[in-house]
Order: C-alpha cells, then sequence, then structure tokens
C-alpha cells in the first residue's frame, strides 16, 4: 500500500504535510513539496486573489506535486438570537479590554469549496485536493478529477471512512483524536464517537480498501513506523511543522507549543464553532471549551478577533487559537525541508 500510495501522489515519500490554514501558506508547501513529501496549501482562509497568488508562487518554485486543501461545510443561516448570546458571553472580556463589542460585526472567515474555486483551480491543476468535513458535490469531484486531480478527505469514524470510499475518495486520512486544529467529523457531532489514531487506524485499515493515510500524534520516525506496523499506507505530519522556519506561527504560538503550556490540549468550539484541539488557554477555561454558546461554524470567529488582537498587544494568548495536537515533542525550530528529511528516515533501512 505504501508503493501504491507514493505511485498515486507523486512523491518521494508518502508523508504529507497538514494543511494547517492561518500558520501557513505557499513556503510551507514548496519546501516540503521539494524536499521529497507532499506539501500543502490550505485554501479555506484566503480570498480568491489570495489563492491565485499563493497558487502562482507554488508553480514558479517547484514542479513537485502538491496538494491544496478546502473545507466542506454548508454555510450557516445566521441566527440572531444566537448572535446576541455569544456577544453576551464575550462581553465581560469586551469591558475588560475597553473595546464596544457593538462596533463588532459577525462575519464568515472560513470558505467551503464551490464552482468558482474549482474553476480557479482548474487553472493550476494541483495533483492532489484534500478535503475536511466530508466531501463537495459531485460535480465538483469531478471536475477535479478531469484535470487527473487526486482527492482525499479526512475521516474520523469508520463510518465516515466508509462514506467516503462510497464516494469514489483516492485515498482516507484517518484522524485520531490527538490531532490538533479541526476535527474532520461530518457524519456526526457526537464527541464520544471520536478515537485516537492507534484505536482508528487499524478498523479504518480493515473496514476501506482504499489506501489509508494516518494523522494524529504522528511527530517523528518512531510514530510513523507504529502507524506504518498497524496498517498506514503513509501519514500526515501537522504540529511538528508548526515551529517550521517557513511557518507563520506567531511568535506567542510558538512559545505555547514550546513550553509547558502545549502539555494540555483540548478540544474547543469557542474560536470557530466546531471542534478544534488547542493548548488550553484563559477563554476556554472561562467559558469552558466546548461551550454551546458559540455560534454555528464558522459565525464564532470575527468577535473573537479584538480580543485576540488586544491581548496580543500584550504579549498574552488569551484569546488566541493556539492550535496543537497532543504530542508537540517533535515540533523543531528548523527548516521545513529538514523536517521532512528527518520524518523520511521512518521508510529508510
Amino acid at each position: 500500500m505504501t508503493s501504491h500510495l507514493t505511485e498515486l501522489l507523486g512523491s518521494r515519500w508518502p508523508l504529507l504535510q497538514a494543511p494547517m490554514a492561518g500558520v501557513q501558506g505557499s513556503a510551507m508547501a514548496v519546501a516540503v513539496s521539494n524536499a521529497g513529501g507532499l506539501g500543502a496549501l490550505p485554501a479555506a482562509m484566503l480570498s480568491p486573489a489570495q489563492l491565485r497568488e499563493e497558487l502562482t508562487r507554488i508553480k514558479a518554485q517547484t514542479t513537485q506535486p502538491y496538494n491544496v486543501n478546502y473545507f466542506c461545510h454548508t454555510p450557516p443561516t445566521p441566527d440572531a438570537a444566537r448572535a446576541a448570546a455569544w456577544r453576551g458571553a464575550l462581553q465581560p472580556f469586551y469591558d475588560e479590554a475597553g473595546i464596544d463589542s457593538a462596533t463588532v460585526a459577525p462575519g464568515v472567515g472560513r470558505s467551503p469549496f464551490t464552482a468558482e474555486a474549482a474553476d480557479l483551480l482548474q487553472a493550476f491543476r494541483p495533483s492532489v485536493v484534500s478535503f475536511h468535513f466530508g466531501l463537495p458535490a459531485p460535480e465538483l469531484l469531478a471536475q477535479v478529477r478531469g484535470w487527473g486531480g487526486k482527492v482525499l478527505s479526512s475521516a474520523t469514524t469508520v463510518e465516515e471512512a466508509l462514506w467516503l470510499e462510497a464516494q469514489g475518495v483516492d485515498a482516507v486520512i484517518a484522524q485520531g483524536l490527538e490531532a490538533g486544529g479541526h476535527r474532520g467529523m461530518f457524519l456526526t457531532d457526537d464527541i464520544s464517537s471520536q478515537m485516537g489514531t492507534m484505536a482508528l487506524l487499524p478498523q479504518v485499515v480493515r473496514a476501506v480498501r482504499v489506501p489509508v493515510i494516518a494523522a494524529g500524534g504522528i511527530v517523528d520516525v518512531a510514530s510513523i513506523r507504529a502507524a506504518l506496523a498497524m496498517g498506514a499506507a503513509g501519514v500526515q505530519v501537522g504540529t511538528a511543522y508548526l515551529c517550521a522556519d517557513e511557518a507563520s506561527t506567531s511568535a506567542i504560538h510558538r512559545q505555547a507549543l514550546q513550553g509547558p503550556a502545549a502539555r494540555h490540549t483540548a478540544l474547543t468550539r469557542l474560536f470557530t464553532g466546531k471542534p478544534a484541539r488547542g493548548i488550553m488557554n484563559r477563554l476556554m477555561r472561562e467559558l469552558g471549551p466546548m461551550s454551546e454558546l458559540a455560534p454555528a461554524f464558522p459565525l464564532a470567529t470575527t468577535m473573537i478577533g479584538p480580543l485576540r488582537a488586544w491581548a496580543e498587544g500584550q504579549g498574552r494568548g488569551d484569546f488566541t487559537p493556539l492550535w496543537s495536537g497532543q504530542n508537540t515533542s517533535g515540533c523543531k525550530a528548523l527548516p521545513a525541508a529538514e523536517i521532512t528529511r528527518l520524518l523520511a528516515q521512518a521508510w529508510e533501512a
């Protein structure tokens, strides 16, 4: 399966860099792809103009395959009552910061994969397009496949993996509970359904016929080899790249990742409205990380923005989404190419 996956992806190693919206761009994708992994560009937070610019940079700097990642959420209908409750929950923090909350308008923040996005991508024809929160409409998938693009998506349960296989994905990313950032849940909202990587991985491998890529808690050669021994065809690594030279991770976020605070991560809905794993901070402690007060994804984001800016201006990450997996031991301040080469030793004799 490993050799099949590298043939499928076109990369030297079956090593995927996790797309990490907000903390990386084309520089990371280029460095990883040129080093033999599959670099990724997260597109969910980019405008069409920004995406075109980033894809142009990638095309100018590598001839290697790369992945463009999109979310597949259905934009929610704004709920005035829920928005008011969220504003009320944040009001004490606004008062403390001296910010008039009435001047802060709710916004969207993240975009799903649309026909316009597919048309833009078609001009660049990335070799891999991956999705989070399921898959887009069949006609959009057909468009990706029409230029020869391979389709990947995340599964957090066996049921999600089977559904993805039935839709014809080329490989499934089995996302364990340890993984940082957003859970890829799409068939259920039940957090109790979520499993750790080493529990989820072998069950998905047994259930589907397509290659399975392990994600969550994989940070070094030992954890890669453990995943391969349990049937993974390859791995996806995110947290280990968060402190790479090419990452745009803030100084506050880097300090948290490399200090004792990283020992305590939790799933939280507060920053976007969907469960995502990050380092525990003040907002999560005081409101409760999974508070139902947060509006539907991605409407929670905008109201946090002014508080985040205020606290970061004082050197604090109290209102910053400090995304991180549970295992930060591989998070090193090195060039992304060097991190890739270190991880690739897992496939060497």
